[in-house]
């Protein structure tokens, strides 16, 4: 990253965002209650936000900042952004090419195609530190996993993607940022100079 990014006065944290929690510190209106906001997993100095969401229902690999120049920089398309995603049912050659190549999704209002990227088919992950759970009764049918991995990130992007080539997503864990990996236990929250995180 550039220099001029760094501040000493600026705090930077790592999260491994659990299911169930909102990507933000505030919400407004009557049902704000109900939520399970950031604020609660850790005391984080004010200021804070979240770099890139993660929708309430997925988990894994979260940056935050107070410094709006490395949320900025983050958020671009210098850093790409890695994701497995389990779907329903056994997901086809020929969706992961469709993936690879782009796909027609519906973005604020209107249809946009996604940028070319990276997807495979993987097996069950079990050496990552998520939690060991069932999306569903496997008398529904059975699932699959895949790795997509993208630069861009538009509003629930990849669930939209899987969605478009027939295989919605049961269950979504972001599993790295630039050179990062997700190492970190659910819930679990450490502070980091992330600049010199990125760039290793």
């Amino acid at each position: 990253m550039k220099p001029e990014t760094r501040n000493i006065k600026h705090h930077h944290f790592i999260l491994h965002k659990p299911r169930g929690y909102l990507s933000q510190f505030v919400v407004n209106g009557k049902k704000k209650k109900k939520h399970k906001l950031l604020g609660e997993l850790y005391h984080f100095p004010e200021g804070m936000m979240a770099i890139g969401r993660l929708d309430r229902d997925s988990e894994g690999l979260l940056f935050l900042t107070t410094d709006g120049k490395v949320s900025y920089e983050i958020l671009s398309n210098k850093y790409e952004k890695e994701y497995y995603v389990q779907v329903d049912g056994i997901i086809t050659d020929k969706a992961i090419e469709q993936l690879q190549k782009g796909v027609e999704i519906g973005f604020e209002g209107k249809k946009y195609t996604t940028k070319p990227c990276k997807a495979s088919r993987i097996e069950t992950p079990t050496n990552l530190p998520i939690e060991n759970r069932k999306v569903r009764d496997e008398r529904h049918g059975p699932t699959s996993w895949a790795s997509i991995t993208i630069s861009e990130g538009k509003f629930r992007q990849v669930r939209k993607m899987t969605a478009a080539v027939g295989f919605p997503t049961l269950r979504l864990v972001r599993v790295r940022i630039g050179d990062v990996q997700l190492q970190t236990q659910p819930g679990e929250v450490i502070e980091v100079d992330i600049l010199n995180t990125l760039d290793a």
